[in-house]
């Protein structure tokens, strides 16, 4: 199974971008997906996640801003973010819980697309 994370960029403050993250592979189904970040010097952290079910939950630094959606035909986990700021500045990576043909369940992750926000 791989994890395809793509969408970075550079971007102003105050403005947008959506990032994606496409699984592929011998997928039977994906549980829970989130994304996380990682700034320079800094650990990474958990800014979304959303269940299988629908249910989502957000950092406070991104709530309000950020966006989490996922469309289960394409494999697909997005996270739309709006009026970004420059400590918003980080490499963004996906992360799945994908539940094998074998029915075997496994964490993935994907590469990390960097998201720079400056003016």
């Amino acid at each position: 199974v791989q994890l395809q994370a793509s969408g970075g960029g550079l971007v102003q403050p105050g403005g947008s971008l959506t990032l994606s993250c496409a699984a592929s592979g011998s997928i039977f189904s994906i549980n829970a997906v989130g994304w996380s970040r990682q700034a320079p010097g800094k650990q990474r952290e958990l800014i979304s996640r959303m269940t299988s079910d629908g249910r989502i939950n957000y950092a406070g630094s991104v709530k309000g801003r950020f966006t989490i959606s996922r469309d289960n035909a394409k494999n697909t986990v997005y996270l739309q973010m709006n009026s970004l700021k420059p400590e918003d500045t980080a490499v963004y990576y996906c992360n799945a819980q994908v539940v094998l043909t074998t029915r075997a369940e496994y964490s993935y992750w994907g590469q990390g697309t960097q998201v720079t926000v400056s003016s």
